[in-house]
């Protein structure tokens, strides 16, 4: 049984919702920490609803924090505890969206997922792999897990656009490529934006190319 995700939800500023952001954020941290990205998104997103989820564990790295899965060279967690960690959170995310677009009254056409870090790793992940495709994946300094695998298991495509500092100390910069190279093989429209000069963040350059590329794929 999938657990329950807890999140924060900030409203949308037309009052209408016609669509849904949904921030997924890093190792360590939670939904409060992504969050903040509403206020500069919203003026030009008047009827989307913004909602950051909190990841479903405690960080083995970091008390005061949520993670996704566990890391083995970060926090030392045992490489198939690691997966297994990935497919529960996996099952949470995919009710958590399910529940959120019914309580929205959306459809997964007007949902977009916004990853930083292992939340960007969730989003490269469970997205291909629902029953029906989101408007959008944008996946902020992430990669691609099991890239191999990605063909047999994926059931849908949707556009994705890979945001990643040139940079980044924490996930390589060729990861990006990484990623990008095995979904233009599974045939994802698959965009890229570099953040030049930027580690482990979210530059504002970074943040534009998120927006307009939101606006490009959420329903008009």
């Amino acid at each position: 049984m999938a657990r329950e995700l807890s999140s924060d939800r900030k409203a949308p500023q037309s009052g209408k919702v016609g669509s849904v952001v949904v921030f997924l954020h890093g190792y360590g941290a939670d939904g409060a920490d992504l969050l903040g990205l509403a206020d500069p998104l919203a003026p030009h997103l008047p009827d989307t609803v913004f909602v950051a989820p909190d990841a479903p564990e405690p960080c083995a790295g970091n008390p005061m924090g949520r993670q996704w899965f566990g890391i083995p060279w970060m926090d030392g967690t045992p490489e198939e505890e690691a997966k297994a960690g990935v497919a529960r959170s996996a099952e949470d995310l995919n009710a958590f969206l399910d529940a959120r677009l019914a309580a929205e009254g959306l459809g997964p056409e007007a949902l977009a997922l916004v990853g930083f870090s292992q939340g960007a790793m969730m989003s490269l992940h469970v997205a291909p792999r629902r029953d029906v495709p989101v408007a959008a994946v944008v996946a902020i300094s992430g990669k691609l897990m099991r890239p191999g695998t990605l063909a047999m298991e994926m059931k849908v495509r949707m556009p994705v656009l890979l945001i990643h500092g040139d940079r980044d100390e924490m996930v390589p910069f060729g990861e990006m490529q990484a990623a990008g190279n095995a979904l233009v093989q599974n045939d994802f429209p698959t965009y890229a934006h570099v953040m030049k000069g930027s580690g482990h963040g979210i530059a504002p350059d970074g943040l534009q190319a998120a927006l307009g590329f939101i606006l490009q794929h959420f329903p008009k």
